[in-house]
């Protein structure tokens, strides 16, 4: 367990601690850790780099390192004068805004998570732990290059090539009961579903996972379980106009219009595909086309998402990489995803991350408040043991769970287990985590996303699987797209 300045419940940022410059033994002392000393470790393939990650509360902290029994600070640092009359360098921690970035509960000595450990069935080179050096980074003019020559492909071809031979749609009436809306999700295993409405004759909206998360939670304001009762009472479309009241309730100004259905046709462009997709922050969008010109009888063709348009990326670009001056760059160099902050670094959104003891209740608010669709479970040493996503929330209907759950006392490993079949080990299910290395090519990251229902990786160190960032889908793109 690594040191942590503040108990559960308060907002922490775990930071990343690294001494670059050789010892036999490396210890970290700061006013995070009341100045104790707390070991830091060789970094596997790199023995000169130590370093560790520490839980640092918000503020202004200062620490410094204790090599081969000396009192030292890195110059290349901030640094002032200490109280301890050495000079020390300075952490300036960003406040988060939301909820607690990890939550300090310890995982059940009984716990049998696990991950996926296929990325990790190879030996671990040096260049899969060193940090990326200038002539790692990317240059600005490789950017705009391969930037350019991808909007290129994508404007060349249309969402119609996206469609399969055969496949099927689903599409819910909007007066059905949102609990057998549940049902339906649950047992297709898709986590949306556009929806009809016939008095309209037109597609007017989609009902998601987060929709069910909302739903839970409101629910669970008005009693302490949630009832089959209450969703019974509820039809989409009622669902739909108590969303946007409370919308409008938490709206400071009272102002807010419905959302309208995000769509596109079979003639537009990928890249036009992609952007809608991006800038209205939604995972899939339905490809629907009108034999009519006033759009009238409009035919649901087909979910579009952002992995099969990468996947189209990569199909094109498979036997001439070397046109893409990026996709060989190691991911740790370039700006895109998620990551705990290293120390020295500019402030920004710390990674939200959880201990598989926190409750189901954590879980989903920090899902809505920090925006996010997945969360990391860590250990106490961040290292990771599965991921938390919005669709998980789906498992919940099997077997009317929903009915006698108590949000609160759940905890995030008893929901996880909820989506694993019985005769399947712990972690081997379909909904397994995916990682990858901060040393491992753009391409192999971008290949690895377009494959059918991985949506993200989580980025780990080699060897520990402490977690170091998260890469999703949409991260690929809006940086391939600028």
């Amino acid at each position: 367990m690594y040191p942590s300045a503040m108990d559960g419940g308060t907002a922490l940022i775990p930071t990343r601690f690294v001494w670059p410059y050789g010892g036999r033994s490396v210890y970290l002392s700061g006013t995070f850790t009341g100045w104790s000393q707390w070991p830091m470790a060789p970094v596997e393939g790199c023995p000169t780099v130590f370093q560790t990650v520490c839980s640092v509360p918000p503020g202004y902290h200062q620490y410094k390192f204790i090599v081969d029994g000396e009192w030292r600070h890195d110059e290349n640092q901030p640094f002032v004068s200490g109280s301890y009359g050495t000079v020390n360098t300075v952490l300036l921690a960003r406040e988060s805004d939301y909820l607690p970035a990890v939550l300090t509960a310890r995982i059940p000595p009984t716990s049998n998570m696990d991950v996926d450990n296929q990325a990790f069935q190879r030996l671990v080179r040096v260049s899969d732990v060193a940090l990326p050096d200038d002539a790692s980074r990317i240059s600005q003019t490789d950017l705009d290059i391969s930037r350019h020559r991808i909007s290129a492909v994508l404007s060349m071809h249309s969402a119609y090539e996206l469609l399969p031979g055969s496949s099927k749609v689903i599409a819910l009436d909007v007066d059905l009961p949102v609990k057998q809306a549940f049902h339906i999700l649950h047992e297709q295993g898709i986590p949306m579903a556009p929806l009809w409405d016939f008095s309209r004759a037109q597609f007017v909206g989609v009902l998601s996972a987060l929709d069910f998360i909302l739903i839970m939670r409101e629910l669970g304001n008005h009693g302490s379980n949630l009832t089959e009762e209450e969703l019974d009472t509820h039809t989409i479309s009622a669902w739909k106009e108590a969303k946007f009241y409370l919308s409008r309730q938490a709206n400071e100004h009272g102002k807010s219009a419905p959302r309208r259905l995000v769509w596109s046709g079979p003639d537009d462009n990928l890249k036009d595909v992609a952007l809608e997709i991006l800038q209205n922050g939604v995972a899939t969008i339905p490809i629907i086309h009108s034999p009519a010109q006033d759009g009238s009888y409009p035919q649901l063709l087909y979910l579009a998402s952002l992995s099969e348009i990468l996947k189209h990326i990569c199909r094109y670009f498979k036997h001439s990489p070397e046109s893409l001056p990026i996709l060989q760059l190691p991911i740790g160099a370039i700006p895109l995803g998620t990551w705990v902050p290293r120390i020295g670094e500019p402030n920004r959104q710390p990674l939200a991350m959880l201990r598989p003891t926190a409750s189901l209740s954590a879980a989903l608010n920090l899902l809505v408040q920090a925006q996010v669709s997945a969360i990391p479970i860590v250990d106490d040493n961040d290292s990771l043991l599965d991921i938390y996503s919005r669709s998980d929330i789906t498992a919940l209907a099997k077997d009317k769970i929903y009915t006698h759950i108590n949000l609160e006392e759940m905890s995030i490993h008893q929901a996880l287990q909820l989506a694993e079949e019985p005769s399947a080990p712990y972690g081997l299910s379909s909904q397994k985590c995916q990682m990858c290395l901060p040393s491992d090519p753009l391409l192999e990251v971008m290949e690895r996303l377009s494959r059918p229902g991985v949506r993200r990786l989580v980025v780990v160190e080699a060897g520990s699987k402490r977690v170091e960032g998260i890469i999703s889908v949409s991260d690929i793109f809006k940086f391939l797209l600028g």
